[in-house]
């Protein structure tokens, strides 16, 4: 859809006045001029919004101008069945994740499930272990850094929580988790939660690998974004839609169709936290985010490291090897 948006864009009067962005793509459409800067136009950005959901349109992330809106919420959460997790279970950190994961695999259950498949599964699946444990892919001016003792640290810890579990895709994993044969798992609400209610309990992912560590936050933030094409006919009709479209009144609305909200104020009011009891975890969870690496080329970046961390998983390379290749993969597309 974005190189469609694209050659769109290349003329002087654009077939389409809003877009719909997938945020990790936000850097290819601020690149490809796509976008129509809202914040030159007079928008004043809403305090409603969460601000880790706010963040995610404006260009450079978080401190530039704004170019698009919050529509739909969504973050990573830790789902777990209930049935299986005792209550006196430690999930605020990664250690008592593991701890219990083990004692329900002592019992004939899987413990947790990971989804070591290459690509977008298992690099989503890592990430925030990754985070979590100190390490990252970039550091702050840039520079490739997944080669590190924290990365090698979580991606050995990731290695034990499979092995109280299993390595199983997307549908499985749902499935385990929701028939009782796995207890815990990282996954996306839309996998668990509808409209009618919730088929796996859920939390925030834990910010910290042990109590005494501080916490970072660690849930990959995945919102749906809308813009205004910076080739639009009608701009001053096409901003109030968007206005409109991401209102606390549109957002009431998608929550009887399975939406998730973006705003402060549905988040919170009674009504939502009493008919949508999970939505608190979301809640959290979005507040204790932080979005992928914001790059044009994150898609290669994760299909690369998706490469090594499925080979590691599988036993064809040891830690050590998968994030040095890993690493050394990343510099080299970095530098064309």
């Amino acid at each position: 859809a974005s190189d469609y948006h694209m050659a769109d864009i290349n003329g002087d009067y654009g077939s389409f006045d809003l877009v719909m962005i997938d945020d990790p793509l936000m850097p290819q459409y601020m690149e490809g001029g796509i976008l129509y800067n809202l914040t030159a136009a007079g928008y004043i950005d809403d305090t409603d919004f969460l601000d880790k959901s706010l963040a995610l349109g404006k260009d450079p992330y978080a401190l530039g101008p704004t170019y698009a809106l919050p529509f739909t919420g969504n973050v990573q959460l830790l789902f777990y069945n209930d049935e299986l997790v005792d209550d006196s279970a430690d999930m605020s950190t990664w250690q008592g994740v593991l701890a219990a994961s083990k004692t329900i695999s002592s019992q004939g259950k899987k413990g947790y499930v990971i989804r070591g498949q290459s690509g977008n599964p298992v690099v989503s699946d890592f990430l925030p272990l990754l985070w979590s444990f100190g390490g990252d892919i970039f550091d702050s001016n840039g520079n490739v850094v997944i080669d590190s003792k924290e990365a090698a640290a979580a991606l050995s810890f990731y290695l034990a929580l499979r092995d109280t579990g299993a390595n199983m895709d997307r549908d499985s994993l749902v499935r385990a988790l929701q028939n009782g044969d796995a207890a815990f798992a990282l996954g996306w609400p839309s996998w668990f939660i509808t409209g009618d209610g919730a088929s796996a309990a859920c939390t925030r992912i834990p910010s910290r690998n042990i109590s005494t560590a501080v916490d970072v936050a660690t849930g990959e933030i995945g919102n749906w974004m809308l813009g205004v094409t910076a080739n639009t006919t009608q701009p001053e009709l096409a901003v109030e839609l968007l206005i409109y479209l991401t209102s606390r009144e549109v957002q009431m609305d998608a929550l009887e169709a399975g939406g998730i909200p973006t705003r402060e104020s549905v988040f919170t009011d009674p009504s939502v936290v009493k008919k949508y009891p999970y939505f608190e975890a979301i809640h959290a969870g979005i507040i204790n985010s932080r979005p992928r690496p914001r790059t044009v080329k994150w898609a290669r970046i994760e299909e690369l490291l998706g490469d090594e961390l499925a080979l590691c998983v599988d036993g064809d390379k040891d830690v050590a090897q998968a994030l040095r290749d890993a690493s050394e993969a990343i510099e080299e597309l970095m530098q064309e």
